[in-house]
């Protein structure tokens, strides 16, 4: 059901997506201070890397004080070495809104990850759990074979997911190849029985959508220098000394972490090459994960409201939209 839809009485909320680096957050904030005194708003977070604690730098955390001028929820919700799903996030996100729409303020989904945003709107499928003595077949076939000659067989047993699917992308890869396993159904076909969530808002859904490429991408390049000179390399030193952590973790695998992991490790050698070598490719693997964003947000989000993130009149464009729900 469309937002302002004459049936549909739910109150309304509203998702600001896009690609990292795109404005998300800082559009956000501007939105929620024009609207503090006629209807506060309350930020949830759609992030799947700023949900770990102690990960500020490279997932570009909002500051203690943006946190103190605005209410946000589902930051720092798990350790570095744990785990935290697309259902949890729908359970959260869903409790959060209730919350915030008893308090009688309007709720705003803000985040680049597609597929949390996408599991909220069109529901989960009743896939089977890990089962971990395939888990363990798999990651001793990877050790073997390496990742891409998985990506391989994937691509044979599964076409259309191993086209989505980046051949280094173990977590993923793992996952498709355990549901084949399991039920003897490619990925498409496992995901295609969904059960959507009742949500207790109708959504207004904008995406951000830069026409210049170049500029996200200069502005990706300015984030991932900004990163390194805020100290993203003692961040991931240190988390590495608190906590046990393997880098094929979640919170390890997150664009950033990944390349300072191997840079640490000396993957990329040492001296001032290897640093430039760390910034190069922290800024390549951002670029990449911002195609991604943009191509799950062009295909995958029917409804969605597609503004040029870099017009002067972004935050009017927004409040024209919010407006016309009402």
């Amino acid at each position: 059901m469309a937002p302002g839809s004459p049936t549909d009485k739910r109150p309304l909320a509203v998702a600001i997506v896009g690609p990292t680096a795109s404005g998300k957050s800082a559009l956000a904030m501007q939105l929620a201070q024009h609207l503090v005194t006629s209807r506060p708003c309350e930020i949830i977070s759609v992030d799947s890397a700023q949900v770990f604690r102690h990960m500020d730098v490279g997932t570009a955390k909002p500051s203690a004080a943006e946190q103190a001028a605005i209410p946000h929820h589902l930051l720092d919700l798990i350790d570095p070495p744990e785990r935290y799903s697309a259902a949890q996030f729908c359970q959260d996100a869903v409790r959060s809104s209730q919350e915030i729409l008893a308090r009688g303020n309007l709720p705003l989904l803000v985040g680049g990850t597609m597929l949390y945003l996408k599991a909220l709107l069109e529901g989960l499928s009743d896939l089977p759990d890990a089962d971990p003595a395939i888990r363990a077949q798999i990651e001793a076939d990877a050790t073997q074979l390496g990742w891409p000659a998985l990506h391989a067989r994937l691509a044979t047993l599964d076409p259309e997911a191993a086209a989505r699917l980046h051949p280094t992308d173990s977590q993923r890869i793992e996952r498709a190849l355990e549901i084949i396993q399991l039920t003897g159904k490619p990925l498409s076909q496992a995901y295609a029985q969904r059960s959507t969530p009742a949500l207790p808002f109708r959504l207004l859904l904008i995406g951000l959508a830069p026409t210049a490429r170049h500029t996200l991408h200069d502005r990706i390049a300015l984030r991932f220098n900004a990163m390194l000179k805020q100290g993203l390399i003692d961040e991931v030193r240190e988390l590495q000394q608190q906590f046990a952590l393997t880098a094929d973790l979640p919170s390890m695998r997150c664009v950033g972490y990944r390349q300072t992991w191997l840079y640490l490790a000396g993957d990329y050698g040492k001296g001032e090459a290897a640093y430039e070598e760390l910034r190069q490719r922290g800024i390549f693997a951002t670029r990449q994960l911002a195609k991604r964003q943009l191509t799950w947000m062009n295909n995958s989000m029917p409804g969605i409201c597609l503004l040029d993130s870099q017009r002067d009149d972004l935050l009017s464009q927004v409040l024209k939209l919010i407006a016309a729900q009402d």
